[in-house]
């Protein structure tokens, strides 16, 4: 077995006296897919944000690459290596394509120089053409953002992720609101990036789950209730109780 890239050990979070995680501990070994599910309230969002550094946990410790980055601010977890898109697409709507991804790339060079003239910048531009070609957006680089389709909005905001070549990439729910082929594209980009990097994933379509994930867990009321092959979570007669359920199945 690898080394695991990433190590939550005994994780907490509590707002106030609700206790939104408790008691999580878990590793992620070096390019697989595992997908994160539960029913809504189970603390899948807020296990992403503590994993991203947008919270900090009140308890436990977070381990990358077997560094603690526990309370490490969050504006240093990309340049670590960790990277995220959200559930809700997070783009500049009027900037094209790639001046979307560019800004990006500029943005991990130099915090305070975001809009430098172009013409100094030949190499991020590279490596913005570098991050749309692996979400197949290159033909549509001169395109303003808000007129792609929504799959192509979600595949440009992972390209915008990509730029910072992470090692780990979290996706929020990836597919949210898409119908079948969008579904679909986004699975086969999943599949092509999760050959060179660790992708960790919130979804709810379970039928794609069950095909891309090497692993999954199941979290309920914040607790870690099961941790297998999709093959084991589905045949667990826990998580079949509190989520699969005969109104969920498999096909």
């Amino acid at each position: 077995m690898s080394e695991p890239l990433l190590s939550v050990d005994d994780i907490g979070r509590s707002f106030g006296g609700f206790k939104a995680l408790e008691g999580i501990t878990a590793s992620f070994e070096p390019n697989k897919v595992t997908a994160v599910i539960g029913p809504n309230g189970a603390g899948k969002s807020t296990f992403f944000n503590v994993l991203s550094g947008v919270l900090t946990p009140t308890s436990g410790r977070i381990s990358f690459k077997g560094a603690d980055l526990t309370g490490t601010p969050q504006h240093r977890f990309v340049h670590l290596g960790i990277a995220r898109s959200y559930q809700i697409t997070n783009i500049f709507p009027l900037l094209t394509v790639h001046e979307n991804v560019r800004v990006a790339a500029q943005a991990l060079r130099s915090r305070y120089d975001i809009w430098s003239h172009r013409g100094r910048l030949h190499e991020l531009d590279e490596k913005a053409d570098a991050a749309l070609n692996a979400v197949g957006l290159q033909g549509r680089r001169n395109t303003t953002a808000k007129f792609l389709a929504h799959g192509q909005q979600r595949a440009l905001e992972i390209a915008v992720a990509l730029v910072a070549d992470p090692e780990l990439l979290l996706l929020d729910e990836p597919t949210a609101g898409m119908g079948p082929e969008e579904t679909k594209d986004m699975v086969a980009l999943i599949e092509r990036l999760a050959a060179q990097r660790t992708i960790l994933l919130v979804e709810h379509k379970m039928k794609m789950i069950l095909g891309l994930s090497d692993r999954i867990l199941v979290l309920h009321h914040g607790r870690l209730i099961a941790d297998g092959s999709p093959q084991h979570i589905q045949a667990d007669p826990e998580v079949r109780r509190v989520y699969l359920g005969q109104s969920h199945g498999y096909a």
